[in-house]
């Protein structure tokens, strides 16, 4: 009998394909185009070790292998963020609007990212960005693009106070996530920080009276995601830009101009109106444009900066310019669009997807209103009315782990799918994601 056995099995391993007749499967040539040689072979290696110990037919190698292919080249998957915080930073911060996309993906090539095409000489990098960055925020004399928030600020350290003072208020020696501490970033450029005023309370008298010969600049930073409320007191840019040093403001969020819904949420048109020298930003944030940190401001600085040695090691490449510029002139971002979106008509889209999920089998599915908020570091203490899809607990790890991820939060032990930040357009691939989880 065990050599019967033996024998069998002997025989279904004789019948697997070799890897280069299932790899002539049209099917997979067609994938090592779009994926790469590896992962297709991979994939064939992976059916071929499942026939080999009986789990599939040597006949099934080359479907198996098909259906084990990744869906990209790449390892990030795009997911549906139904958590109700407009710009995640566990998942990438803002969309970028379809223009910014294809703009992407006109610059993936070639490009006259620093060549004048008219006269064939070398010409300013990311030019154009620039000058629609400047047309955005009309106070700024000159602008500059490093890769991200942090980056800006330390590039503006680096060049202006290294060996020297910055004056900051101690209620702005703030921490951002994942342990991020802004006091920590200032003293690797080489500055050195002055501390003025309380956690609280900060007077313009606090910062004069620290200013002296060291003094490179005073800093101004929005707390982003937290507030101090009550007994508190904050030296205001235009107090601060009467002192005889430049001021400096990180507005955090990548607001260029003052929003209506976020009254408190300072922007970089204001602050320089006020008398800022410079302001930093985020592009990835409110604005609702890729990873970058903007620079904008007095020219003279603005060219220190962006002559500066790090500033090389800082620059961003040609599809962050592209993707930047196409969110300054395009149309309206996703971001936009969710931070003005209209509650009854987001109650109107979950009572509709629940209605029919309902009919199609998924059980204890209802619209609920409930709460979204901005996130990103912007607007902290702004929550915004919302609705969403509740489901029961269960549904939060199956919907992650599905074909088409959908990442939601708990609250109050269901599973909310808020859709502020969903795109209208995604209702029927949200849907399809709970219907396969009701299967699975």
């Amino acid at each position: 009998m065990e050599q019967q056995v033996m024998g069998q099995v002997s025989d279904v391993r004789r019948r697997i394909p070799r890897t280069d007749a299932v790899l002539r499967d049209p099917r997979l040539v067609d994938a090592v185009v779009r994926l790469g040689p590896g992962p297709v072979k991979a994939a064939v290696r992976q059916a071929q070790e499942r026939a080999r110990h009986g789990a599939l037919d040597p006949e099934e190698v080359a479907d198996t292998a098909v259906a084990l292919l990744p869906r990209a080249a790449g390892g990030l998957r795009p997911v549906i963020n139904a958590t109700g915080v407009l710009l995640h930073t566990n998942l990438g911060r803002a969309s970028l609007s379809a223009a910014a996309r294809q703009a992407v993906q006109d610059a993936a090539g070639p490009t006259d990212v620093e060549l004048d095409l008219r006269t064939g000489v070398r010409a300013r990098r990311g030019r154009t960005a620039l000058d629609a960055l400047r047309g955005r925020v009309p106070s700024a004399a000159a602008a500059h693009v490093v890769n991200n928030g942090a980056a800006a600020l330390a590039l503006a350290a680096t060049a202006l106070a290294a060996g020297r003072e910055i004056v900051i208020s101690r209620g702005e020696m703030v921490e951002i996530g994942d342990g991020f501490r802004l006091p920590d970033l200032l003293v690797s450029t080489g500055a050195r920080l002055r501390e003025v005023g309380t956690t609280n309370r900060t007077t313009a008298e606090d910062y004069a009276a620290a200013i002296g010969p060291e003094t490179a600049f005073v800093l101004k930073v929005h707390p982003s995601n937290f507030r101090i409320t009550g007994f508190t007191r904050a030296a205001g840019v235009r107090e601060l830009a009467a002192l005889d040093v430049p001021v400096v403001v990180d507005i955090g969020s990548g607001l260029l101009a003052p929003h209506p819904l976020l009254p408190e949420e300072p922007d970089a048109e204001s602050r320089l109106r006020a008398g800022a020298a410079l302001v930093t930003a985020s592009g990835d944030k409110l604005l609702g444009g890729p990873q970058c940190g903007l620079l904008l401001g007095d020219a003279d600085l603005v060219r220190t900066l962006s002559r500066h040695p790090l500033a090389r090691a800082l620059r961003v490449d040609k599809l962050t310019l592209a993707a930047l510029e196409a969110t300054l002139t395009g149309p309206e971002t996703p971001t936009a669009a969710a931070l003005t979106a209209d509650a009854d008509r987001l109650m109107r889209r979950a009572e509709r997807l629940a209605a029919a999920l309902g009919a199609t089998g998924a059980d204890d599915v209802r619209a609920v209103a409930c709460a979204a908020t901005v996130g990103g570091g912007g607007a902290p203490g702004v929550t915004l009315p919302s609705a969403a899809l509740s489901l029961p607990e269960p549904y939060a790890a199956v919907l992650r782990t599905g074909p088409v991820p959908v990442v939601g939060r708990l609250e109050g032990g269901r599973c909310l799918l808020d859709l502020r930040a969903v795109p209208e357009e995604d209702d029927e691939r949200l849907a399809d994601a709970v219907r396969s989880a009701v299967e699975r």
